[in-house]
């Protein structure tokens, strides 16, 4: 973090110095949440767990070296106390990014698709400059300041992705990091349950442009019209990108070679570029418009950017990330989340991986698509047998309807209880050239199918 003393951070989040602390004392290393994570110069972040009491390891955190902890009670240790710790957090951020006027805020939000644009953002944006992309998905009132805490004096771009559990949420994230250019990739069925219609999700999804400034930019997806029907919603400039004709960053002869990778033609107000990602599944030819779309709104070259996008590798884990043993099974790893839209992407995406065996899929529940989830994971059991997965393994009963939606259709299927059982079926009957695709939503913890299956 930019280097601040505590008499100042206790300013910025309204609260009080306690337990000894030195008003003058420099936070000058990294705020963190995790007390082993505490290093020299360290803010620790105490927060109430399920399980444990950040409050109870502060004393650890400044053996380690931090300089105090934030919390919201007194502890064996100096620290600031505060109301809520997450306010004072997001509160710290904002103060941050006040003190750094130049460093451009670049955010990114949508349904399904989010990190892994964000990881495109950031190989984008530090074609120009040093820029904070994190990998992962820090896109919560925690996870967001965090990441805007890790600017430093010389950072140009500040990638963030802005997450929604409900309305309201993007907007009050977008207080703590104001953005200068918006993404908004689709709107899709994931967390249904929370919002209950696609028009909700719209809603929570557009405040994201909604918080632009006159003189920023909001990239939309001209192919998914609730996502294109935002440029009314924004005082920004607006461009679009997508394979529709009206789209000013526009994809055309998109195809796939043998390991899933697209290749497209990118035309844009700039000139034309082909472009071959290095990326496995034809739906990040989409994350990669969008990334080189902001990067247009921001005056970057466009050749840099296209070699960017072309080079980029997953960075976030549990994300189509592909292993190839060397008995030449290849596990492609997309278990950290999982919503109508990504399943059938990533299913699409191992119909079109070249194998001289079984394709398998491994897929688990998908999560908080409240009273769509039966027939949402029914139709995606059908859609697996129609694309012909070979090999079609369901785990865990609130995974039963996709089970049950390809039986329907004739295709053979075989239902376990855990992913344990899963790891233990694949590991016996998997074969030389097999693909093994696994996802769900990452509350299954399917992603220890592939960990299994790639230490084997």
């Amino acid at each position: 973090m930019i280097p601040l003393p505590l008499h100042e951070i206790a300013r910025a989040t309204g609260g009080r110095l306690v337990g000894g602390a030195d008003p003058d004392r420099v936070v000058d290393g990294p705020v963190v949440l995790d007390s082993r994570a505490a290093v020299d110069g360290s803010l620790f972040v105490a927060v109430p767990g399920e399980h444990v009491d950040g409050h109870d390891f502060a004393a650890a955190a400044i053996r380690a070296g931090a300089v105090a902890f934030l919390g919201t009670r007194a502890a064996d240790a100096p620290g600031i106390v505060v109301d809520d710790a997450a306010v004072a957090l997001g509160a710290l951020g904002a103060a941050v990014l006040r003190r750094l006027p130049s460093t451009r805020v670049v955010g990114v939000t949508g349904s399904a698709g989010k990190t892994s644009t964000k990881d495109l953002l950031g190989a984008v944006f530090v074609t120009a400059g040093p820029t904070v992309a994190p990998a992962g998905n820090l896109n919560n009132e925690y996870g967001l300041p965090l990441t805007v805490t890790t600017a430093r004096p010389d950072t140009e771009t500040v990638v963030l992705e802005y997450g929604a559990r409900g309305a309201g949420h993007i907007r009050y994230l977008t207080t703590i990091a104001p953005p200068r250019i918006g993404v908004v990739l689709n709107v899709g069925s994931a967390h249904l349950g929370e919002f209950g219609s696609r028009e909700m999700v719209a809603q929570a999804k557009g405040e994201l442009v909604e918080a632009l400034p006159a003189d920023g930019a909001a990239i939309l997806n001209a192919d998914d019209e609730l996502v294109a029907a935002m440029a009314a919603r924004t005082r920004a400039s607006v461009l679009t990108y997508g394979t529709a004709t009206t789209a000013d960053v526009r994809l055309s002869d998109v195809t796939a070679d043998d390991a899933a990778r697209a290749r497209f033609t990118l035309s844009t107000p700039h000139g034309q570029a082909f472009v071959a990602l290095s990326l496995h599944g034809m739906h990040h030819a989409h994350n990669a418009a969008a990334a080189i779309a902001a990067g247009l709104a921001a005056g970057l070259d466009l050749a840099p950017m296209v070699a960017a996008v072309e080079s980029a590798t997953a960075r976030s884990p549990h994300r189509m990330d592909v292993h190839t043993r060397a008995d030449g099974v290849v596990i492609v790893d997309d278990a950290y989340n999982a919503s109508p839209d990504s399943m059938l992407a990533g299913l699409r995406a191992l119909t079109r991986m070249k194998t001289t065996g079984h394709r398998w899929a491994v897929l688990g529940a998908m999560r908080e698509l409240g009273v769509e989830t039966e027939n949402a994971h029914h139709d995606i059991g059908v859609q697996a047998a129609t694309l012909g997965i070979d090999r079609l393994v369901v785990v865990g009963p609130d995974a039963a309807p996709i089970a049950a939606g390809a039986a329907s259709t004739g295709a053979a299927v075989v239902s376990v209880d855990d992913a344990d059982a899963a790891a233990d079926l694949v590991a016996r009957e998997v074969g030389e050239g097999d693909v093994v695709f696994v996802k769900a939503s990452n509350s299954e913890r399917l992603w220890r199918v592939a960990d299994r299956l790639v230490g084997a």
